[in-house]
């Protein structure tokens, strides 16, 4: 062998090119991450949307609860609601009234 050889056994790397790659890396680990990890971007959507139809539950909760109050200020206090509800449900009937039954033929 002569002192000087043509192609050396072992090639060498540029030192510059590797920085780039690990870079890049971490850029994608960082991005999907960030689209699909824990606080991604996914788990966001997922989180809007399930606090607006909580809202809207709660919206109609609050309109059912209002309702509901109204027809029970008004089961106390208003005779004619109290009336009402006795002939409706209970089938009863004022004094001197008469109560007629008509029957279907078929």
């Amino acid at each position: 062998m002569t002192g000087t050889e043509s192609t050396p056994r072992h090639q060498r790397r540029e030192p510059g090119r590797f920085w780039p790659h690990v870079m890049l890396f971490t850029a994608c680990v960082l991005l999907v991450n960030g689209l699909f990890g824990e606080r991604g971007l996914t788990e966001t959507i997922r989180a809007r949307r399930t606090y607006a139809a909580s809202v809207r539950e709660l919206n109609e909760l609050k309109q059912d609860n209002a309702r509901l109050r109204d027809q029970a200020r008004r089961l106390r206090t208003d005779p004619a609601t109290i009336e009402g509800i006795a002939r409706e449900q209970l089938g009863l009937i004022r004094q001197g009234e008469i109560l007629v039954t008509i029957h279907d033929s078929r």
